[in-house]
């Protein structure tokens, strides 16, 4: 069964500002662990099918004008209808105002009540944005992780087959580390993957005959960065002779990392081989595959149609 992720209030309330209209207690300790953001309008209405209670719920400037029309013993078996079913908090956005009875039918039922300063279309985006980063699915990965031109580099490969000092010399031409030995990955949509490192090793390297290094103080703030984006994964291997290795770059392979798919490659690793160079060249030319150019399929069709002209000339 997949780990379940919680986010506190007083977590919430530091990254978004918020003003704090209702505060009952041990509010700052309530616990949300679901993604996903509400605003009831219909619940207001009295419809409560399919409710999930487990959401931060939203209250905008529709949702204010249509209570506001309400007697004061309307509005209060409105909220309580609304609290009873324990929403973990309630976000009033700029443009709904706090109503006196809101507060009141709040702390009846033990529920926050927090004000906003933005837009509740805009609010909504940000707090999902941020809860899937903080709730998304996760897991932990061997290898190591550089920002290579914008591009999110996972390393992996067996223990010492080069991957950190690989991410040296990326470093030495001006790349950045974003985790070593062991990347944190988290799932933040449906499409995306993003690395950083544990706490503990923030920033540190593993260099066998020299030991551990600190990438921030050794080559400045400018060689680091918190987390990156998963965009491309290397395999680094040993070479082995008589294996083939791709030449074309026309086939297209995955690996899943949290159900999602992620591009990757395999790079054979011998003597004299300059990987940081290859590895530059692969992350220039994934994202050139993301804006639909693919140079081994170009030319794979050149040839074949060179091969029709020549077909077509004996004919």
């Amino acid at each position: 069964m997949a780990a379940k992720y919680s986010i506190m209030v007083h977590e919430l309330i530091k990254e978004f500002r918020l003003e704090v209209i209702c505060g009952p207690e041990g509010y700052l300790e309530r616990k949300i662990s679901d993604a996903s953001v509400n605003r009831p309008g219909l619940q207001l209405t009295g419809f409560y099918e399919g409710f999930d209670s487990d959401r931060i719920q939203v209250l905008g400037g529709v949702e204010h004008n249509y209570l506001s029309q309400f007697s004061e013993a309307e509005q209060e078996a409105k909220f309580d209808a609304l609290f009873a079913h324990d929403i973990p908090v309630l976000i009033l956005s700029s443009e709904s105002e706090a109503l006196p009875i809101c507060s009141k039918s709040a702390m009846k039922f033990g529920v926050p009540v927090l004000k906003a300063q933005e837009h509740a279309s805009d609010l909504i985006a940000e707090l999902s944005r941020s809860l899937n980063v903080h709730l998304g699915a996760r897991t932990t990965m061997h290898g190591v992780l550089m920002e290579v031109y914008g591009e999110g580099i996972l390393l992996i490969g067996d223990s010492g087959v080069g991957k950190s000092e690989t991410a040296v010399e990326l470093i030495k031409r001006g790349h950045r580390l974003v985790a070593d030995d062991a990347v944190d990955i988290k799932r933040v949509s449906a499409k995306s993957l993003v690395g950083s490192a544990p706490e503990l090793i923030r920033y540190f390297m593993e260099l066998r005959g020299i030991g551990i290094v600190d990438v921030r103080r050794l080559f400045g703030m400018g060689a680091v960065k918190p987390t990156e984006k998963i965009d491309l994964i290397i395999n680094l291997e040993n070479w082995v002779d008589g294996k083939a290795y791709d030449r074309m770059g026309t086939e297209e392979n995955y690996t899943t990392i949290l159900d999602i798919a992620v591009p990757s490659l395999t790079v054979p690793v011998k003597p004299g081989r300059n990987l940081a160079v290859v590895i530059e060249v692969a992350a220039m030319n994934n994202r050139h595959k993301k804006m639909g150019h693919n140079a081994g399929k170009e030319l794979e069709e050149k040839l074949y149609n060179s091969m029709l002209a020549e077909l077509g000339e004996q004919k």
